[in-house]
């Protein structure tokens, strides 16, 4: 898939709450910011992003998806640009986590929408508004 804007990062919490039933408006929004991602063609993840939605929404949500639903959704997300990180990722990742205390994880979804050339990263976990590295980090569930 390849898009005509800016690409821009999805963390796995966003994934999650737009298929976790019991979300609410978190759902709605989350839904809402992956129908404009899926139409403008410019959606990135991580290989993390999927494994860690994965565990999330089969296992930690008060509605699991079944397996085979959350793979059919993964497999629809292959269809975007997916970062698969190498052994030197994992070193990017440490120390930006020593340069900006981020957790590891948290570290490494930053560094892969960096090398994806994200101009943003959409989280709810990682401060909204901050850059890190030329990556602005946005969350879809404030106050419009």
């Amino acid at each position: 898939m390849s898009g005509e804007g800016a690409r821009e990062f999805v963390d796995a919490n966003v994934l999650v709450y737009a298929f976790d039933s019991s979300a609410g408006d978190k759902k709605t929004r989350a839904e809402a910011l992956l129908a404009r991602l899926w139409e403008s063609g410019t959606g990135t993840l991580s290989v993390q992003v999927l494994q860690e939605f994965f565990v999330v929404v089969t296992r930690k949500v008060p509605r699991p998806l079944s397996v085979p639903d959350a793979s059919e959704r993964i497999r629809e997300f292959t269809a975007w640009a997916v970062f698969s990180p190498g052994a030197h990722d994992v070193l990017a990742a440490i120390a930006l986590q020593q340069e900006t205390r981020l957790s590891f994880w948290d570290a490494m979804v930053v560094h892969a929408a960096v090398e994806s050339g994200c101009e943003t990263l959409w989280s709810e976990d990682l401060g909204e508004g901050q850059t890190i590295r030329g990556v602005r980090i946005r969350s879809p569930f404030l106050p419009k």
